[in-house]
């Protein structure tokens, strides 16, 4: 036995040891602790989108040391998850790890079977034809209804071209996003209802997230750092203002656009 054997059986070992500890404590808190034993699958849910969320902010902060922490509470909601299923006699951590195995070697034939793919776009058109053959009636099926309404139009236009439906290059996607702008401005010049500047609204920002992916950029992570540069420059203006023994609301937007500009140099 070769020693980057040992040493991959060593690496398992604590593997398997890490998270035999955690289904451990989570029998011991499921019998002992009032507050863990009280919980349902309903009551984690909101607890659960909620680290979920803290687990995107750790992504884009790029924090490792947070992303671990985070990591590590989704992995102890999945193992809640599971222990409570088992309780009610249906299913548990072994049965959803087998599960997603099995998934993923059925989804995987070029892997694990003798299909040939010649590129990632090819792996996706895949997935989705193991789907619907799978029992799923419609390859838009799978994207959750709750999601927020800019991913789930990401995961629309991903699941629709891994089936062919899509534009051919990014110029046809530009002239679409000219195109509905265009539509939007005549409503709003016209003062359509406000019904059919919301159809519009929508119609540019679904097109504008199309074309954010033909151009390679994920555009909850784009708007998100907008957000956060646009919270760090105003709470700077804010922080001068108060500097200057004034208040926001007593001063021009010329005199705040100043600040604004200094902002953006401090970056």
């Amino acid at each position: 036995m070769t020693f980057v054997h040992i040493l991959s059986i060593i690496i398992m070992d604590v593997r398997l040891t890490a998270f035999k500890r955690l289904l451990d404590i989570m029998d011991d808190l499921r019998e002992k602790c009032p507050w863990d034993h009280k919980q349902t699958l309903e009551s984690l849910r909101k607890l659960t989108i909620e680290e979920t969320y803290e687990l995107a902010d750790a992504i884009v902060e790029n924090d490792l040391e947070e992303l671990k922490g985070e990591i590590g509470d989704i992995m102890l909601h999945m193992v809640f998850y599971s222990k409570i299923a088992s309780e009610q006699g249906a299913f548990d951590i072994t049965d959803a790890l087998n599960a997603i195995c099995d998934k993923l070697v059925h989804r995987h034939p070029h892997i694990y079977g003798d299909v040939k793919v010649a590129n990632e776009e090819e792996v996706k058109a895949n997935w989705e034809q193991l789907k619907l053959k799978e029992g799923k009636t419609s390859v838009l099926q799978g994207v959750p209804m709750s999601l927020p309404a800019m991913v789930k139009a990401n995961r629309i236009q991903e699941k629709a071209r891994g089936v062919g439906f899509d534009w051919d290059n990014k110029e046809q996607v530009w002239a679409k996003v000219e195109e509905e702008l265009g539509e939007l401005k005549d409503e709003v010049d016209t003062k359509a209802s406000i019904d059919r500047i919301e159809d519009e609204l929508g119609d540019v920002l679904f097109s504008v997230i199309n074309y954010a992916r033909f151009i390679d950029v994920d555009p909850e992570m784009a708007l998100e750092r907008t957000n956060r540069k646009f919270i760090k420059r105003f709470q700077f203006l804010e922080n001068e203002v108060k500097k200057e023994g004034k208040e926001l609301n007593n001063m021009t937007l010329t005199e705040m656009d100043a600040i604004w500009s200094e902002a953006k140099k401090s970056e």
